[in-house]
């Protein structure tokens, strides 16, 4: 971890990311793409040091509140002190300004905040943001090695509920001849049914490789499912898109279980949630980020 003073945190659609780069070592990560031209070793994680001071200033700045959201590209919850204390910083300016806040993550230390969360939501909007993917918690030790487990994030999602704070989960990626199979998706369902959550984002039943991450996934395929990485070649050659040959399958099943319980599953709905700000003490909705 090192330190680097930033000149913005927020961008174009109100969205920031307080660091580069990340510890958790989930094996499919898109944030290590060589396109987002990161110059440091992923796992040596650049801090935006100045970031409330810079966040501060951008919402002095702005006419009138809206959804902030954070964690896109990097998870605001990182097991370091200092990170922690940044995150705090930022959200308790976030609380001061009566701005919203969709806030992403696959760290149960959430709950560290949960008295910022609830006084967010209690003046705008807060939505957690929680990714799930793999519902054999073996498997995701895996997968996702170095953050809390589905049922750690599981039961953050449940104490989120009690504290009146919605939620909505992210079901991505779903990774082909590992977890794209229908024991794991109603294991994931059957969470999100428990835990009340608002909505499910899910861009079907698959993952997307670029250069930089790809290299990293197949090196974690040949480390921990020998003879993986060559099935994915012969199946997907370099191609962008990895969708899984039981997509088609999975996804009635994904609409059906949503469309039965009452949860946003239409990515374009799910989004329009997010981005919409509310003033609970004037009882207006804004459209945001």
């Amino acid at each position: 971890m090192y330190f680097k003073t930033a000149r913005g945190i927020l961008s174009a659609q109100n969205g920031m990311n307080l660091f580069r780069g990340c510890t958790h070592g989930c094996i499919y990560c898109d944030s290590r793409s060589l396109c987002y031209g990161m110059d440091h070793i992923f796992e040596d994680v650049e801090v935006k040091r100045n970031a409330p001071e810079l966040l501060e200033a951008a919402l002095r700045a702005k006419r009138k509140p809206c959804m902030i959201g954070t964690g896109a590209m990097s998870d605001p919850y990182l097991p370091f002190p200092e990170t922690l204390a940044l995150t705090r910083q930022c959200l308790s300016i976030i609380e001061r300004h009566g701005f919203g806040l969709a806030i992403q993550t696959k760290s149960a230390r959430v709950l560290r905040d949960l008295d910022l969360l609830r006084s967010i939501n209690e003046k705008s909007k807060c939505v957690v943001q929680m990714t799930l993917t793999t519902f054999d918690e073996a498997l995701c030790r895996i997968i996702e090695p170095n953050v809390s487990t589905t049922h750690e994030r599981f039961e953050a999602l449940l104490a989120l509920q009690k504290a009146g704070i919605p939620t909505v989960v992210w079901l991505s990626p779903i990774l082909p001849f590992l977890n794209d199979t229908e024991e794991n998706l109603r294991g994931i369902l059957s969470y999100c049914i428990d835990a009340g959550v608002r909505g499910i984002l899910c861009f079907g039943m698959g993952l997307t490789l670029r250069d930089g991450n790809r290299e990293y996934f197949y090196r974690k395929l040949d480390a921990h499912f020998p003879g993986l990485r060559q099935k994915y070649e012969r199946t997907y050659g370099l191609s962008y898109e990895v969708g899984s040959p039981n997509n088609a399958r999975l996804m009635r099943i994904f609409d059906s279980i949503c469309t039965e319980h009452g949860i946003l599953h239409e990515p374009g709905m799910v989004f329009t949630y997010l981005r919409e700000y509310e003033n609970k003490r004037s009882g207006k909705q804004l459209s945001l980020f």
